[in-house]
C-alpha cells in the first residue's frame, strides 16, 4: 500500500501495518468528529509517526498512486474539521 503524508511524500507500507493503520485512522476521524484536540493530536502524531517507522520512502522522482493521504504533521484540529466538513 502506498500512503502518501501531504508536504511530506509517500511511503510503502507492508500488510503487516495495515490493521494498526486503519484503526488509527479510523480514531483520528473520530477524534476530529469529537472537536477533541487532544486526541486529534496523538492520533495524527501516531499515525503519521507509524507510517514514517514502519514504511519504505518511495522516491520523489518515482510517480505512484496513493492509496491512502494522510494529512501534514503540522495540521490542527480546525483546519481538519474544515478540510472534512467541506468534503463531506
Amino acid at each position: 500500500m502506498i500512503v502518501r503524508i501531504l508536504h511530506e511524500g509517500q511511503y510503502e507500507l507492508g500488510a503487516d501495518s495495515l490493521t494498526r493503520l486503519y484503526k488509527l485512522d479510523e480514531d483520528l476521524m473520530e477524534a476530529v468528529a469529537a472537536g477533541d484536540e487532544f486526541a486529534f493530536v496523538a492520533r495524527r502524531d501516531a499515525l503519521i509517526g507509524l507510517v514514517r517507522a514502519e514504511g519504505q520512502s518511495v522516491a520523489a522522482q518515482v510517480l505512484r498512486e496513493s492509496d491512502l493521504v494522510l494529512p501534514p504533521s503540522d495540521m490542527t484540529l480546525d483546519e481538519a474539521q474544515e478540510m472534512f466538513t467541506r468534503h463531506s
